[in-house]
């Protein structure tokens, strides 16, 4: 079994236990999710688009906010195209690993695959924090872990949530000096 089957297995599994013990609760709460999306393989900016609209279609979300698209440099594995990347602030009562799960679907409905660490993709769907909850485990780290890291996550992440305070390590804005050296141009008008 491949480590993303497995991570998909035990979120399937966490989202079945979260879904049994809701039927007992009352309506769900709605919380704040940011998503990033990003791709560097085939139509990128038509990907990320169109993974824009599947955040649309989840049910119980609603898309709040959506950053523009920018040129990004690769990280980890440079010898590779650049990557189109964007943030997605949505609204959502799907519990965390049921969303994670959702997001493992559009991947793969976008032709994801994981051949090895930081190699080139045609999607790329990263849950960056949910509410205010901090975890860590072996499917699902919140907020993600190297959020505060990287200029494609800060940068678009700076245009819809500027004042967005990331645990343990401050406020989106504050963080954005750390990262300029980091290639990152916006897209005018991706088409």
């Amino acid at each position: 079994m491949t480590a993303r089957t497995h991570d998909q297995q035990l979120a399937q599994e966490q989202t079945q236990g979260q879904t049994q013990g809701q039927m007992q609760r009352p309506a769900p709460h709605h919380a704040r999710a940011f998503i990033a999306l990003g791709a560097n393989l085939g139509n990128a900016v038509a990907t990320v688009q169109s993974a824009i609209e599947a955040l649309r279609q989840l049910p119980h979300t609603q898309v709040e906010a959506v950053s523009p698209l920018y040129r990004t440099a690769p990280v980890g594995l440079t010898h590779q195209p650049d990557f189109i990347n964007g943030v997605v602030e949505l609204h959502t009562a799907l519990p965390p690993y049921a969303l994670l799960e959702a997001l493992f679907t559009i991947e793969a409905q976008h032709g994801r695959e994981r051949l090895y660490h930081h190699s080139p993709r045609t999607l790329d769907l990263d849950l960056l924090m949910y509410d205010d909850l901090v975890q860590h485990d072996p499917v699902l780290t919140l907020p993600h872990p190297r959020m505060h890291e990287r200029a494609f996550v800060l940068m678009p992440l700076a245009v819809i949530a500027a004042d967005l305070m990331i645990p343990d390590h401050g406020p989106v804005a504050g963080l954005l000096p750390m990262v300029a050296d980091q290639r990152i141009q916006l897209i005018e008008n991706p088409s």
